[in-house]
Parts: C-alpha cells; structure tokens; sequence
C-alpha cells in the first residue's frame, strides 16, 4: 500500500533533518536474494489471464536499464515467449537514459523491425508500463485501461462497470467507456488517489495516463512487470493490441508547465479565474481544462484538451500568460 500523506510528510522530515550529515561510513552492503526473485515471478505467473498462452509470442521489453532489466526478460522467457531484451544492462548510472517509458520511439523502432507482437517500454523502477501495438502504434495508461477494462465487463469482472482514473486521463477515455455502459471516475493526479477511491468504491480497475496501472485484484500497487503480463495475455487472447483499443478517438492534449514565484489559491487571482472560467465556458463538452500547482517543484502545470488542436494551443497559451502575468517566476 502507498502510504498516506502526513505520513509521507513525517518520513520527508526526518530525513531532512540529516541533511548535509556525512552518513557514507554508516552504509551496509546486502547481497541479493535471487530466491524473492524467483517467489515474485512464480506469483505473476499465476496471475495470467485464464486461457492465454504466450508461448512463441515476439516481445520487445524495454527495460530502461532498471528494476527490470533481469526480472521482465525472464518472466516472459519462462512463459515461452521470444524475447527481445533492450536497454537491459544497468551499471547504476544508466536508468531511464534515453530509454523506457519516456522514449518509447526507440521501442517502436524495433518493434516494427523485428515484426514483433507487442512491445513493452518500463520506467527505472518497473511500477509503469508503456506499449506499441504489432503496428507501431504508441499505447499509454489510457489504452490499457480501456483494454482492460472491456475484458474485465465481458468476463463479468468489473466491479460496477467503473473504472477509476485521474483528471489527466483523456476525455476520449472518457467518452468511449461512456459509449459502453462504463463510467470513468477521476481523481487528483497520483497513484496513490486513484487506489484510495478504489478502496473506497469498491472498484478493482483504475490507473495513470503515465502508465501506472492497478488491477486491485491482483495488487494493491502499480506494476509494471503485471501490467505487461496482463496485456501480453489480451494480445494472445483477443488479438492485436490496436484491436482492443477500437473506437479510442485520443483529444489532442498538451500540458504547459510555467515557473511561478508563489503559490497562492487559483481562485485568488482575478485574471487567471477569469481566464480559466472563459476557456471551460468556450469548450464545454467538446474540452477540458485542468490548472494546477505541481507537487515538487515551483511551477504550475496547465493542461487543455479539445477536439481541435487550434483550440489547445490557443487556450493553453491564453492560460499560461495569465498565469506568468500574476505569478511568473
């Protein structure tokens, strides 16, 4: 489980309060216990999906040169799969280096290449997964979750025909689960809401655009290494991965970041309310806008999402120059 807030807070403290400290002598070295290995990948084995059968399936695993660089490749070799392993060889400074889920070109690449089934690029610590359909097609959280969730109503699975996600989650999401008889509830961006409104409604597939993906079923965390398993099954099972996102019209989206000097409540400052207020009047159904502060760092992250792609780019810097007007850094 994700730990609560205050209870994060209370860790981040006491850390600080040894900022600066020269600890290096205090350092332990632990050897590594490949037998918690071979427990984790024995438990994703029995977590495929009732049917499915991976063997001679071709995967590309992007591993980022992280947590999954030994662990992924022989999950699905175990299960029969032909495996090709990039970006696989970390030596503790390489993670995330122009690899994994934030450069998921490099994947398409060799997807495509080796005419492989599916592709899947993981982030250093191997919580997300990133996916290329057979066709080349670039596939995030959203697409899982649609996925997913389709499989989850046909097997009579999804609990309350629901489907958790967060305000990034795009409105396309929104519209073709709509279409289905699903409901997207969203949350405050992290993990962390999407499984306390899990655990509250009693829903058991929720998820990120970024890739963070929870099947409460299975997990009470995001795992990227299930996640795979998960898809890799469907593929196997229903056919190719730009099969089972049919009908996923993605809205343009974009997100502009915009270095502030303060903080202060939104709805404090009378030309970016405004300003706010004008672009979610104009849009109405056919867009959405989300304005908020990022978490970690001085900035505030504007995201427009619409039908038109004039109309994000118009809004989104319509917003953003409110924004640097009252509070740019």
């Amino acid at each position: 489980m994700k730990f609560p807030d205050d209870v994060e807070e209370h860790l981040e403290i006491e850390i600080l309060q040894h900022k600066g400290r020269d600890i290096a002598r205090h350092g332990v070295s632990v050897p590594v216990d490949r037998l918690l290995d071979e427990e984790y990948l024995t438990y994703l084995r029995g977590r495929m999906i009732s049917g499915a059968n991976l063997a001679n399936m071709k995967l590309v695993l992007d591993c980022a040169n992280g947590a999954a660089s030994q662990l992924a490749p022989a999950l699905f070799r175990s299960l029969g799969a032909d495996v090709i392993a990039i970006h696989d060889q970390p030596d503790g400074r390489n993670i995330n280096d122009g690899c994994g889920s934030l450069h998921p070109e490099i994947l398409r690449e060799k997807v495509l290449a080796t005419r492989a089934s599916l592709g899947v690029a993981f982030d250093g610590d191997a919580d997300r997964a990133m996916f290329v359909s057979a066709s080349g097609q670039h596939i995030d959280g959203d697409g899982v979750l649609l996925a997913a969730a389709r499989y989850l109503k046909s097997a009579g699975q999804l609990h309350g025909n629901r489907v958790i996600g967060t305000t990034m989650a795009n409105l396309g999401l929104e519209r073709v689960l709509e279409s289905e008889g699903l409901t997207l509830a969203r949350m405050p961006v992290g993990d962390r809401y999407v499984l306390e409104e899990m655990l509250r409604s009693g829903a058991n597939l929720g998820g990120e655009q970024s890739g963070h993906i929870i099947f409460l079923d299975d997990a009470t965390t995001g795992d990227g290494l299930l996640t795979a398993l998960k898809i890799a099954c469907l593929v196997t099972l229903r056919g190719p991965l730009d099969e089972l996102i049919h009908g996923f019209k993605v809205f343009p989206q974009t997100i502009v970041n915009v270095k502030v000097k303060s903080k202060p409540p939104l709805e404090s400052l009378p030309q970016v309310s405004a300003a706010i207020e004008k672009a979610t009047k104009t849009l109405g159904a056919a867009g959405r806008v989300v304005v908020r502060y990022s978490g970690t760092e001085p900035k505030a992250r504007v995201m427009v999402e619409a039908e038109h792609a004039e109309d994000v780019t118009f809004w989104a810097d319509t917003l953003a120059s409110a924004i640097r007007a009252a509070i740019g850094a």
